[in-house]
């Protein structure tokens, strides 16, 4: 008999995000949920990550609300979210009070399967969140961030994952962002976790397809025992964006493996979504053919594509080159972090400052957290001459202790904040205020106007073209001790104050 191998479809969110760079409008997708919902997948990825942003900063909708759509249309179906861990779906880390109530309220509105990751793969970052799923009775998927670099050996992820088992996750997950996992990689990856945790310990890999090898990846993972691989609908496939779920149906065909899939439902899908993807015309990030470069910057696309920007609007549009290749050096300097959010827009960010005005004369606050350990700890050993600059930019101490030990519970605090700015007094909107203060104020004001018809105005997508300063505490934008700027990373603004290093 042959194997099954299980699907997880991405189109409800990733694949939106990689191709389109925003969420399509729920009345987009709706029409699909019925053969989703019966097309024999193992889970539906459909919220988590930036899409909860979305839907407050560009759609106009409640992403709680959104979530218990799904819910509703995909009563048969495994709903799974990405939590980055104890940032949630943020950029920071949040105190435990915090995570415990996402995640309690995640669970209640219809997540199944929470896909738990740490960019810095610190195990400890972990540990709440997979405390809160399993409290919840729900499934807690562990995730490796994978990215190749001296000190991430094989066996190096393959303990990783054993340390993630440990946790009492129930499937670990190997995490490629990047489309780096190469195939021979995928089967010694994949076989060393079945070795170490058992062979009965469910593995999913997932990976973009922009390297052009990442399908053979899968096929090669799938022969060492990967139980579950993601994919997308073909109309919303390839590029930079992930392998086309009937394309790996086909190639199964003859193997000894086989998927759950019921062609004629994917079919219906994938017209469905070829007929509305025009519409985000305005959007869409067309399949540019294979970027085999990624594997000697090893940098994301988004991050590319945010850099890109950042220097046309300084007029070194030439220096993109130099600027890939000092995030290599940043991260050495850093410990090699995995280059998945934050870390990676953290050191995109110093790697363009550190080619601009120079090696470190500029420190930013957030990197000068990471390498103190605020973020943190990596796997490889930080420079210690970087590590004494960045203490004295931010005036204090490294720490080695996990960061949210460091935060107060700030859960009480938040509701009080949020009822007076307008939420509807749910636990929800709480949340949706810690995660994101500024915006859900003025969604809250909003809201009441109802759901933008069709994703956002171009306008808003692209990123800013230039690093644009805002006034320092005194209310002086012009140069001077300090300096902060707003840029824009996959259509959100991230605050970023730089100081020259002492």
């Amino acid at each position: 008999m042959a194997r099954i191998v299980e699907i997880t479809d991405l189109l409800l969110r990733e694949a939106q995000q990689s191709l389109l760079e925003t969420s399509m409008a729920l009345e987009d997708v709706v029409p699909v949920f019925e053969d989703l919902d019966n097309a024999g997948y193992w889970s539906v990825e459909c919220w988590g990550g930036s899409a909860f942003n979305a839907c407050i900063r560009f759609l106009n909708e409640d992403p709680w609300e959104r979530l218990r759509t799904y819910r509703r249309l995909l009563p048969k179906t495994r709903l799974q979210m990405l939590l980055r861990g104890q940032n949630l779906v943020g950029h920071r880390n949040f105190d435990d009070s915090i995570v415990n109530r996402f995640v309690e309220k995640a669970a209640v509105n219809g997540i199944d399967v929470f896909r738990i990751f740490d960019a810095l793969n610190d195990v400890r970052n972990l540990k709440a969140s997979v405390e809160a799923v399993k409290k919840a009775g729900k499934h807690a998927q562990g995730a490796i961030c994978y990215g190749p670099s001296p000190v991430h050996t094989i066996a190096v992820f393959v303990d990783l994952a054993l340390q993630i088992k440990q946790l009492g996750c129930d499937s670990i997950c190997v995490q490629d962002v990047d489309s780096l996992l190469k195939p021979q990689a995928a089967y010694d990856l994949v076989k060393g976790i079945k070795q170490k945790c058992g062979s009965d310990t469910l593995v999913s890999v997932h990976t973009h397809s922009t390297a052009g090898v990442s399908m053979v990846s899968l096929m090669k993972a799938i022969e060492a025992g990967c139980d579950i691989v993601d994919t997308a609908i073909s109309s919303l496939a390839l590029g930079r964006g992930h392998n086309p779920t009937e394309s790996l149906v086909a190639m199964l065909e003859g193997t000894g493996y086989e998927s759950r899939l019921d062609m004629e439902r994917l079919h219906r899908i994938k017209q469905h979504i070829a007929n509305v993807r025009p519409r985000y015309g305005a959007f869409d990030n067309q399949p540019i053919g294979v970027e085999t470069e990624i594997f000697q910057h090893q940098v994301p696309a988004a991050v590319i594509l945010n850099m890109e920007y950042q220097l046309k609007g300084q007029g070194t549009p030439h220096l993109l080159d130099q600027v890939l290749a000092e995030i290599q050096s940043v991260r050495r300097d850093a410990g090699y972090p995995a280059l998945a959010i934050p870390a990676s827009e953290i050191l995109g960010t110093q790697a363009m400052f550190n080619v601009l005005h120079g090696k470190y004369a500029v420190i930013t606050s957030e990197f000068a957290d990471m390498m103190l350990g605020y973020y943190g700890t990596t796997l490889g050993e930080k420079n210690p001459e970087v590590v004494a600059k960045a203490a004295i930019r931010a005036n204090k101490p490294a720490i080695t202790c996990r960061p949210a030990d460091l935060l107060e519970q700030s859960w009480e605090r938040c509701r009080t904040e949020a009822t007076t700015l307008g939420s509807n007094g749910s636990d929800e909107d709480v949340l949706t205020y810690a995660m994101f203060p500024k915006t859900a104020t003025q969604f809250f004001q909003s809201r009441a106007a109802g759901p933008k018809v069709i994703g956002r105005e171009s306008s808003e997508l692209k990123a800013s073209s230039e690093l644009a300063p805002v006034a320092n505490e005194g209310g002086d934008p012009s140069p001077g001790p300090s300096r902060t700027y707003i840029i824009r990373v996959s259509g959100e603004d991230h605050k970023v104050t730089v100081t020259p290093a002492q």
